[in-house]
C-alpha cells in the first residue's frame, strides 16, 4: 500500500480554483459514461441512419452487422465505465468527503440511496454545481486507456521497453555501494529514489518491489485518484475489465481487434509488496509514498535538499515548458554523486500554449501569489536531445552513458492495428557533480 494517500502540506481545497479544478475532474471520471456513449456510439448511430437507407439496410446485415458492433461497444463502455467510477468514488473519499458536513449529506440524500457510494458522492456532486470541462473529460478517457500500458498483462510489452533500462541501470549503480545490495537486500532501503511524473503509479510499484525506497510525484489530479485506485483499493487481480481500442474505429483488421479487452491489474499490488517484504527490515509499506503538486515547486524547495539518492524519470522531461525549471529541481533535491536515469521522446507538451499578456502577468504579481509559479510560469521552449543533454552538464551533471536509437516502444499501442506510431526514446544516466 501507498503510504497514506498524498502527502504534502499543499491543501488544494483552500483555494477555490483549485477546488473547482479538482471537482471538474471528478466529474470528468463520473461522467464518463455518458459522454462516451454520446461520442463514441450515438453520434455514430446517428451518422449511420443519415447514410442512404438501401446502404445502411446492407449495412447493417452480416457479415457487416454495423449496429451490432455498435450495440458491443455501448456494452464496452459500461465496462470502462466500471473503472472510471471507482476512480470518481476513490477521488471524492479523498478529496471531498473529510470536508463534508454529515448533517448536510444526510439532508441532501435520498435515503433510499444512504448506502451506495456512488449515488451518495453524485447527489452532492450536483448540488456542487461544477461540471467538467472538455479537456477534463478527455483526460478521464485517456487516463482509463492507460490502464492497458500501465497496469495489464497485455501492456508489460511497452513497459519492458520503458521500465527495464531504469531499474537496471539502478541495480547496476547501488550493487557497486561499499555494501553490497546484492547480498542483503534489506539494505535497498536505504537508497531513496524519486520518480517524477508518476502518472498510474507502475514504476513506482515496480522500484519498490526491487527493494528500494521510493517517491513518486505526481501532479495530474486525474492520475492521482486512478493511482491511488489501483495501489491502495483493489481487492484482487483482474479486478477491473478494460476495453482500451474500442472507442476507435479507423485502422482495425477485424471488429475482434477493437472490441478486445484487457483485465487490469495483471498483480495485486498490496499482496505483491507484502510478498517483495518477506524478510526485510522495512515494509514495502514504509518505502513507497505518492506526493502531490508541481515538481518544480516542491523539489526545488529547501526541505528536499540532496534529500534523494537517485532520480528517475520516463517519458518525463518533455513535459516541461522550460526543461531548465526540471534540470534545477532535479539538482536540488539529488545527492552529490547520486545519479538522474532518464528515458524518454521529446514531444514537447507545451510548445504551442498562449503566453499571458502583461496585464495578465501583472495581475498574478499584484495578487501576491508566488513568483515561482513551477510549470506555470510564462514562456516555452523545445530543444533538441543533444541540445538537452548540454543543458543537464551545464548543470552541473557527469553524462555517463548516453543512447538513441536502440529502445523502440510505443505508447497505448493497439499491436493488432494496422496505424502503428514507435518512440525511439534517449536514454542517459547522468551524475551529479
Amino acid at each position: 500500500m501507498v503510504e497514506g494517500e498524498w502527502n504534502g502540506d499543499f491543501d488544494p481545497l483552500a483555494d477555490p480554483d483549485e477546488r473547482k479544478h479538482i471537482l471538474s475532474v471528478l466529474d470528468s471520471f463520473r461522467s464518463y459514461r455518458r459522454f462516451a456513449h454520446l461520442y463514441g456510439t450515438h453520434a455514430r448511430r446517428q451518422a449511420f441512419y443519415s447514410l442512404p437507407s438501401s446502404h445502411w439496410h446492407l449495412l447493417s446485415q452480416p457479415p457487416f452487422s454495423v449496429l451490432d458492433t455498435l450495440s458491443a461497444v455501448d456494452d464496452l463502455i459500461d465496462t470502462n465505465s466500471a473503472l472510471a467510477e471507482s476512480i470518481f468514488k476513490v477521488g471524492f473519499q479523498g478529496f471531498i468527503a473529510p470536508t463534508l458536513d454529515s448533517e448536510w449529506v444526510a439532508s441532501v440524500v435520498d435515503p433510499r440511496h444512504a448506502t451506495n457510494e456512488y449515488e451518495v458522492y453524485s447527489t452532492i456532486m450536483d448540488r456542487m454545481n461544477v461540471k467538467a470541462t472538455q479537456i477534463d473529460i478527455d483526460k478521464a478517457r485517456s487516463c482509463v486507456h492507460q490502464f492497458y500500458r500501465d497496469w495489464s498483462a497485455e501492456g508489460a510489452v511497452e513497459r519492458s521497453a520503458c521500465f527495464s533500462p531504469i531499474l537496471s541501470a539502478l541495480e547496476a549503480e547501488f550493487s557497486k555501494q561499499p555494501i553490497e545490495l546484492s547480498s542483503d537486500p534489506s539494505n535497498k532501503a536505504d537508497i531513496k529514489i524519486l520518480v517524477p511524473g508518476a502518472g498510474l503509479g507502475r514504476l513506482v510499484f515496480d522500484i519498490c518491489r526491487a527493494g528500494f525506497t521510493v517517491e513518486g510525484n505526481e501532479i495530474s489530479y486525474h492520475e492521482l485518484m486512478a493511482s491511488s485506485l489501483i495501489l491502495n483499493h483493489v481487492s484482487k487481480p483482474q479486478e477491473f475489465t478494460i476495453a482500451p481500442f474500442a472507442l476507435s474505429s479507423s485502422n482495425h483488421l477485424t471488429r475482434a481487434d477493437q472490441l478486445r479487452t484487457f483485465a487490469i491489474p495483471d498483480v495485486h499490488p498490496a499482496t505483491e509488496l507484502e510478498t517483495a517484504s518477506e524478510g526485510l527490515r522495512v515494509h514495502a509499506g514504509e518505502r513507497m509514498s505518492m506526493s502531490a503538486g508541481d515538481f518544480c515547486v516542491v523539489y526545488n524547495s529547501p526541505e528536499y535538499r540532496e534529500h534523494f539518492t537517485a532520480v528517475a524519470t520516463v517519458f518525463f522531461i518533455d513535459t516541461a515548458p522550460n526543461v531548465i525549471r526540471y534540470i534545477e529541481a532535479v539538482r536540488n533535491c539529488l545527492q552529490p554523486s547520486g545519479i538522474w536515469v532518464n528515458l524518454g521522446p521529446l514531444l514537447w507538451h507545451h510548445a504551442s500554449r498562449p503566453q499571458p499578456s502583461n496585464e495578465e502577468s501583472e495581475g498574478v504579481r499584484a495578487s501576491g501569489k508566488s513568483v515561482d509559479a513551477g510549470i506555470g510560469d510564462p514562456g516555452s521552449v523545445e530543444l533538441t536531445d543533444e541540445e538537452v543533454v548540454k543543458l543537464v552538464e551545464h548543470f552541473g551533471f557527469s553524462i555517463e552513458r548516453h543512447e538513441t536509437g536502440k529502445i523502440e516502444t510505443g505508447y497505448i499501442s493497439n499491436a493488432e492495428s494496422m496505424l502503428q506510431s514507435t518512440y525511439r526514446p534517449s536514454f542517459w544516466i547522468a551524475r551529479k557533480r
